[in-house]
């Protein structure tokens, strides 16, 4: 870790109230000090704030505040300051300008926060909760993020560790002392229970994260139909604005239209479709291979039918198309007298027009992807990929650990796997970080955070 000292605008660029100018490192306090003659801030205690102003050639820049962070006590645990000035785009970079000709180095993206991590004040699984909390868009991702802020998740992953050491220490002993223990009773009799219990406890925790992953991300969800079944009135019913253009014309929607609701705390990433049928127009043909490249990455899709039609040879093919995901077939236009002679195992009766059994539709969809009520306080829910994944390659590692056990292979080609997974649990903290994993991490970190 080197000495330099940072500098960055830590909120939002653009007209406000405030703006914050963030150092930190060894010469934090020194070079704020340069531009700040009311006060020796070299004298300051720490978590004191000041007021004063920032001054370049005996000409004022503006008057602000001062807060003082002295190490180890901070963030960073390195000396900070954060300079508190005017809202606006130029007063803040004036200010920012000031501190690297002071001395002071633009941070990178998340450069205060990989520093809080490399000094020991915070886990990796603490540093990526910063940037969830950030992007929090739910009461319950917000929870979500806060739990592992507060070590929740790093907690469950060192418990692992503890009982995956517990099995490797069995191991080291019989390898250093092979005269007290026959190897097939340790493999068959002490081995392999420990190692299939954790396979268990590592079960739960992905089956789990798939409602974390959820929680965290929102559902992506298609919603497909042939032309003038009534998507785009679901999309607006679902939104509750008019977002997208509803006519009788068929093909009206040509391209893809977004939108974003939340349901219950878990939001819905919603993407209204062209609408698919054989066609000749050449735009509209794009917007239906659209359409189906969607349908291919949609998590959920949400299937429109018209009540008030029999069911077509497009309806079929679409029914088909859409088999093998998470479906649920909307009958729109239920106001309407009923032609639709076909039953649905999965299917909510809807008006998008008038806006009736959208409640059902948005109960049916939590029943799916939540499995019911969602208690954020009594358990702990992965949500970051990275973790996910890392988790289900420690329950291969594990996995293979017991096929050397059934193979009667030596416990020292056991020990491999068990090795091989304690070293991927670390992963998940941070405990092995090699430093480009940590340049990824931190580079989708906002700039002053």
């Amino acid at each position: 870790m080197n000495n330099e000292t940072i500098v960055a605008i830590s909120t939002a660029i653009g007209q406000g109230a405030i703006s914050i100018v963030r150092l930190s490192g060894d010469q934090a306090i020194e070079i704020v000090n340069k531009f700040f003659p009311e006060k020796d801030l070299k004298n300051v205690s720490s978590h004191t704030v000041h007021y004063g102003h920032i001054v370049q050639n005996n000409q004022h820049i503006d008057e602000v505040m001062l807060t003082i962070f002295r190490s180890p006590k901070s963030f960073t645990t390195e000396d900070i300051v954060e300079i508190n000035c005017h809202g606006g785009v130029f007063v803040a970079s004036k200010i920012l300008e000031l501190m690297l000709e002071g001395g002071a180095i633009s941070a990178k993206p998340g450069e205060f926060t990989e520093r809080a991590f490399l000094n020991g004040r915070i886990d990796l699984t603490q540093a990526e909760a910063v940037m969830d909390i950030i992007e929090a868009s739910s009461d319950l991702s917000l929870s979500l993020a806060n739990k592992g802020l507060d070590g929740i998740i790093y907690n469950l992953i060192t418990d692992l560790r503890s009982e995956l050491l517990d099995i490797i220490a069995q191991i080291e002993v019989n390898i250093d002392y092979p005269e007290y223990d026959d190897v097939e009773v340790l493999t068959n009799d002490v081995l392999k229970p420990a190692i299939s219990l954790l396979v268990k406890e590592i079960a739960q925790i992905l089956e789990k994260a798939k409602v974390g992953k959820v929680i965290r991300e929102g559902i992506k969800t298609a919603i497909i139909g042939r032309p003038n079944v009534g998507k785009s009135s679901l999309l607006n019913a679902l939104l509750r604005e008019d977002k997208a253009i509803v006519t009788e014309i068929q093909g009206t929607t040509r391209d893809i239209v977004e939108g974003q609701i939340n349901i219950g705390g878990v939001i819905l990433n919603l993407i209204d479709t062209a609408g698919i049928r054989q066609s000749q127009d050449k735009i509209e043909r794009i917007g239906i291979d659209k359409a189906k490249a969607v349908i291919h990455d949609a998590q959920l899709v949400l299937f429109v039918i018209d009540n008030n039609a029999a069911l077509t040879d497009d309806d079929k093919k679409l029914l088909k198309l859409t088999q093998h995901k998470k479906r649920i077939v909307i009958i729109n236009k239920s106001d309407l007298d009923q032609e639709l002679d076909v039953e649905f195992e999965t299917s909510v009766q809807v008006s998008a027009l008038n806006k009736t059994g959208i409640d059902k539709l948005e109960q049916k969809i939590k029943d799916m992807f939540l499995a019911g009520s969602i208690n954020i306080g009594d358990q702990t829910y992965l949500s970051n990929a990275r973790h996910i994944q890392k988790l289900k390659e420690t329950k291969k590692a594990l996995l293979d650990s017991i096929g050397s056990i059934h193979k009667a292979m030596p416990v020292d080609m056991v020990e491999i796997d068990l090795k091989d997974a304690w070293t991927l649990l670390g992963d998940i903290i941070g405990d092995n970080s090699s430093t480009a994993l940590l340049d990824e991490l931190f580079s989708k970190f906002c700039l002053g955070k």
